[in-house]
């Protein structure tokens, strides 16, 4: 039996951010492929850069800003060959509209997608919970991109945020996956539920790292799947001569970044 003609999509993952949900990233771009050997998968170059500033400081105004190592991973991934970029980072969405312009290959965006994901879920969805870094809360990446999809977005509270949610991040981001971990962030998603959340987005790409499905007594949405399967979608249908449908945009309500550098 031939294989299918290869696809002409090269993805480019700017990774880094950080380096175990890269990995994750692209464990499940590659499980959510389909196909019955190596040459029916996608071909896929990795910039994995764990030195880019940390997003939700650059944010919060306490650290620099990661904008420049953004601009030259995207760099690194054109000029290897790169044919789109997928970020699988939620917070460094806040900075994809000041390098859009400069890179020069689409970027699928992965809040657009898991807003359009979220739309196609049964019973609908009218209210989700955030579960996110406090960059992406603060930023308010979610917001519009829900509120055009008619979706309410419910927020942990401050304490939650802080002690529950990015104590878990962090916990994560420093290799440790436990029961602890998994106490702290299904506390705040069942906090999340109170509220009247019907799903749950696991904003940040390291909290499926350690909050399974089975922790939240609604679905619990990993972008970064929605991303992996958004991206096969695009490739196969370029594969099948149809028209890649994806979508690049960028919040248009009053940036809440700090000013980039000059």
């Amino acid at each position: 039996m031939t294989s299918p003609a290869p696809t002409p999509e090269i993805i480019g993952i700017l990774g880094g951010m950080g380096p175990a949900a890269t990995a994750d990233f692209y464990a499940k771009l590659v499980s959510t492929t389909p196909g019955s050997s190596d040459q029916d998968h996608l071909r896929t170059v990795i910039w994995s850069d764990p030195t880019i500033p940390d997003r939700t400081e650059a944010l919060l105004g306490d650290g620099p800003d990661p904008t420049p190592w953004l601009l030259d991973g995207s760099r690194v991934l054109r000029e290897a060959g790169a044919t789109v970029i997928a970020i699988p980072c939620n917070t460094a969405h806040a900075f994809v509209p000041r390098i859009a312009d400069h890179v020069g290959l689409p970027i699928v965006h992965m809040i657009d997608e898991v807003a359009r994901h979220l739309t196609t879920l049964r019973p609908r969805i009218h209210t989700a919970g955030l579960l996110a870094t406090t960059g992406t809360v603060r930023a308010g990446l979610y917001e519009e991109w829900l509120d055009r999809a008619g979706i309410r977005l419910v927020l942990p509270d401050v304490t939650s945020q802080d002690h529950e949610v990015m104590t878990a991040v962090r916990a994560v981001k420093a290799g440790v996956r436990d029961g602890v971990t998994t106490l702290l962030l299904s506390r705040a998603a069942r906090r999340l539920t109170e509220q009247g959340a019907q799903a749950v987005i696991a904003g940040c790409t390291e909290i499926p790292l350690g909050l399974p499905a089975g922790a939240v007594d609604v679905p619990l949405v990993d972008p970064a799947l929605v991303l992996a399967r958004a991206l096969v979608h695009r490739a196969t249908a370029g594969r099948a001569g149809k028209a890649a449908m994806y979508c690049t945009q960028y919040v248009t309500r009053p940036s809440r970044l700090p000013p980039p550098p000059q």
